[in-house]
């Protein structure tokens, strides 16, 4: 790309990020927000508190990013899955889908009538 039209291109994103922020700055619901924090913040240094005690204030959980929900008991066991290939009567015995054999059915057969086959 040349220089000119490096040039050309910056000064249209620049026109329309210009355009954009004219039109924030008569965003009346944004006048709103920067009121809002304004006051808060004036708020906060009166009373001499800061930004992480009022989170601790409003939501107690949010100052421990690994607090462990309910203690939940041991992951329930998979069953067991059986199976049976109609033609061959081969069996194969899984608890997951991973199995390498039944991946194989599934490929060859799809996997809906291979779940037909379920015993």
């Amino acid at each position: 790309m040349s220089k000119l039209a490096e040039y050309k291109a910056l000064e249209a994103q620049l026109a329309e990020q210009l355009k954009q922020l004219d039109a924030l700055r008569n965003d009346k619901e944004l006048e709103r927000e920067i009121e809002f924090e304004e006051k808060l913040r004036n708020l906060m240094a009166g009373y001499g508190v800061g930004l992480r005690d009022i989170i601790s204030l409003l939501d107690p959980q949010a100052g421990r990013p690994n607090a462990a929900p309910a203690a939940r008991g041991p992951r329930r066991q998979r069953q067991v899955k059986i199976y049976k290939h109609p033609e061959t009567s081969e069996m194969v015995e899984t608890k997951g889908g991973n199995h390498k054999v039944l991946k194989a059915w599934k490929e060859k057969h799809g996997a809906k009538v291979v779940e037909g086959w379920l015993q």
